[in-house]
């Protein structure tokens, strides 16, 4: 995702679009990769000086509650990332060396049996972990 359009999914969520916030979109916009929450703290660290981890953090979920970043959970801790912008529901394989991500369409949910009639799933997510073509050799 474009820093642009972060900031405008934050906008029409209601969210205030402060420095900090700006700020947290273009570094998103521009990471290849994932971020770790204490990156993000770092990173923002140098240009607001009294910034908390806290508020680093509850704005990282906040972003990732309204679709703007996606969050994963590896071996040394959870990593966030903007969302996908070329596709809508989708699922990843990652890479545990190098984290290159693959996105695919197929959905597990679709062949999930036996979930109880009285339970309605509205969010799920699923990742595949392994080696990518590179990483193996």
């Amino acid at each position: 995702m474009k820093a642009e359009e972060i900031i405008q999914a934050m906008a029409e969520q209601g969210m205030r679009i402060t420095d900090q916030r700006r700020t947290l979109a273009e570094l998103f916009a521009k990471s290849e990769g994932y971020v770790t929450p204490k990156a993000v703290y770092e990173i923002m660290g140098k240009t607001y000086g009294g910034l908390s981890f806290d508020t680093v953090y509850r704005n990282l979920r906040i972003m990732h509650d309204m679709g703007v970043l996606e969050q994963f959970v590896f071996e040394d801790g959870i990593k966030f990332r903007a969302r996908c912008s070329e596709m809508d529901h989708h699922h990843h394989l990652i890479c545990l060396q190098c984290e290159k991500t693959i996105p695919f369409v197929f959905c597990p949910m679709d062949e999930v049996k036996g979930l109880p009639d009285d339970f309605k799933a509205v969010k799920h997510k699923f990742e595949i972990y392994g080696y990518c073509k590179d990483c193996q050799k």
